[in-house]
């Protein structure tokens, strides 16, 4: 009984670490393995065997298959040719749904999403219809195609693992679609119909008014006598002392731009960023004068050598979790961020010490070359007008053709999912569809820790008998109601956790339970698996549930409550479908 208190405590501390997200979820899943070890409830091979348990290996095969769809362009060709046939709104919003949610059964649905973010907006401005009105739709697209293939999630693959570790048998690979694409044809139906009133019509403000830049950006005149002359804004450590950036230097009509060592001459116009407060104590200690006659416009900013936009945060983006200044932004992509933007919301502090996170908008001004550069590294998605990497023609056949392969040697049984997904790897690298630094950069190693480390809790509470606890509670709720009412009692409890918390984390922790649960009812556990795995990768009632709807979050222009106006009616309605189509495919 004590191996069982601990195990729950185990649990219930990690999901509130989870829900808070005080700690990242990735070394919360380190802190659940140590403390599995250092009390004694798993021995160390078990302890560690999430990392090399095959669901986990998989999901890592993935992205790297994914980026090779990525980096030769083969998707997002297909998508702009697709996409760009919607004449009108509706037509649009289906040719968008479809084309992503086919995408995203295939391959990672948050890669699909980074993809097709920039087309979807490129094509929003073109048909002079709301970016609001597109981009919940394309997230909860992404999640429809997610639910049709065992490789459509990475949660399909963890609760697969999971099924098969304890007896019930691996996931097929289209064993899912009958009901996936059932729930993705109504979904669909819903946001065309019945969604369009519930989706907002925003119109999207100027940049310079989203991100305040003109309560931000000033130009400053170095008046005789300043101590800054013959000085540059690094020797006077304008950044880190006052907060305040330099932009450019305007001398004798010529812009020198990015400054950072560019001695400054009586005279100079400043162009500079701060608060108000920092710009006035500037002025008075460094010698400066505001220029009289600014008034800041988006042509101050942009010329033919720079472009001011908009990127958000990527999945597996190096800048998640680090500093401007962690990072040596400005000297290593010759960039400048002007604002950043969470969850609706701008962040007025000292951008240089703002920690960023999957989702975040950023504001950049830089030159083309350079803007292009940092697209290409994969740490952001540009939403701007910022010319995409060309399709390498033969290259992007072969990525498909290797992803079709991995695909149909896993469904006709052949090969294992695992193996299949290994060798397609292999393949990507030696038809140079990827190098091996490319297919290093596409791991998402906070995806992959976290598997590794909710995986040996599932095991924990199966093992101590945990997960049997929870399970006889769970029934005296809803046992009297019958194995129909078990299995929406699995379904609604796996998507309530999935709104708050990550939906890997909900899928490890459910599995153990419901295995119990079957166990003690007698029936076969694969339906209230399936019940699991549909609920953990169907999240639409709040932006914080699923990775996609944070992508969405800020290019939108979205608050809060409009993905509860759009998802709950959504949730609920793949709930009812979920509870009376999961039966008549795996009978109770």
């Amino acid at each position: 009984m004590l191996d069982i208190a601990l195990v729950l405590t185990i649990l219930v501390l990690a999901m509130i670490c989870f829900v808070t997200e005080k700690l990242p979820a990735d070394f919360v899943a380190v802190m659940i393995i140590g403390a599995l070890l250092v009390l004694g409830l798993a021995p160390p091979d078990v302890a560690v065997s999430g990392f090399s348990n095959p669901a986990t290996v998989t999901v890592a095969c993935m992205f790297v298959l994914s980026a090779g769809l990525d980096r030769t362009g083969a998707i997002r060709v297909l998508g702009q040719r697709l996409i760009s046939l919607g004449r009108n709104r509706s037509i649009l919003l289906v040719l968008i749904m479809v084309t992503v949610g086919t995408v995203s059964a295939f391959i990672n649905n948050t890669a699909a999403v980074a993809v097709f973010l920039p087309v979807v907006l490129g094509v929003a401005r073109a048909r002079r219809v709301a970016v609001s009105r597109l981009l919940i739709p394309l997230s909860y697209a992404s999640q429809f195609g997610g639910i049709c293939t065992l490789i459509g999630t990475s949660t399909n693959i963890l609760v697969s693992g999971i099924a098969e570790r304890e007896g019930v048998g691996a996931f097929r690979m289209f064993e899912m679609a009958p009901v996936g694409m059932f729930l993705f044809v109504a979904g669909a139906v819903f946001l065309v119909t019945i969604g369009q009133w519930f989706l907002p019509n925003y119109a999207g403000p100027e940049l310079l008014d989203t991100y305040q830049l003109r309560d931000y950006l000033s130009e400053l005149v170095v008046k005789e006598g300043s101590p800054l002359v013959d000085k540059s804004a690094t020797d006077f450590n304008l950044s880190d002392r006052h907060d305040v950036t330099v932009l450019e230097i305007l001398r004798d009509n010529r812009k020198i731009w990015f400054p950072l060592y560019e001695p400054l001459k009586v005279g100079d116009i400043l162009l500079v960023r701060g608060k108000i407060n920092r710009l006035l104590e500037l002025q008075s200690k460094a010698g400066l004068e505001p220029e009289a006659e600014f008034r800041l416009s988006r042509a101050d900013l942009q010329g033919s050598n720079r472009r001011l936009v908009e990127a958000l945060v990527a999945p597996g983006s190096e800048l998640i979790g680090h500093t401007l200044t962690d990072l040596q932004f400005r000297r290593r992509y010759n960039t400048v961020v002007l604002g950043v933007q969470r969850q609706g919301h701008l962040l007025g502090d000292k951008l240089a010490e703002i920690r960023f996170e999957l989702g975040d908008a950023l504001l950049l001004l830089g030159k083309p070359e350079d803007l292009k550069r940092m697209q290409a590294s994969g740490d952001v998605v540009m939403l701007g007008e910022v010319e995409g990497q060309p399709a390498r023609g033969r290259q992007a056949w072969v990525a498909l053709s290797i992803v079709a392969a991995v695909v149909g040697f896993a469904a006709s049984g052949l090969l294992p999912i695992m193996t299949s997904a290994i060798l397609g790897c292999i393949a990507m690298i030696l038809s140079r569809c990827l190098d091996m630094g490319d297919a290093y950069e596409s791991l998402d190693w906070r995806v992959l820790f976290l598997l590794a480390g909710v995986l040996p809790l599932g095991s924990a509470l199966q093992d101590t008998g945990a997960a049997k606890y929870i399970a006889d509670l769970g029934l005296k709720l809803v046992g009297p109601f019958g194995a129909v009412g078990v299995l929406a009692g699995v379904y609604v409890m796996t998507a309530m956790l999935t709104e708050c918390m990550s939906n890997n984390a909900s899928a490890a922790v459910m599995a153990p339970i419901a295995i119990s649960i079957a166990a003690a009812q007698g029936i076969d556990p694969k339906p209230l698996l399936m019940a699991v795995t549909f609920a953990a990768s169907s999240s639409f009632a709040t932006p914080v549930g699923y990775q996609t709807n944070l992508m969405v979050y800020n290019a939108g222009g979205y608050r809060f409550r409009d993905f509860m106006r759009v998802g709950i009616p959504l949730n609920i309605l793949f709930a009812a479908l979920a509870i009376w189509l999961i039966p008549l495919f795996w009978p109770l």
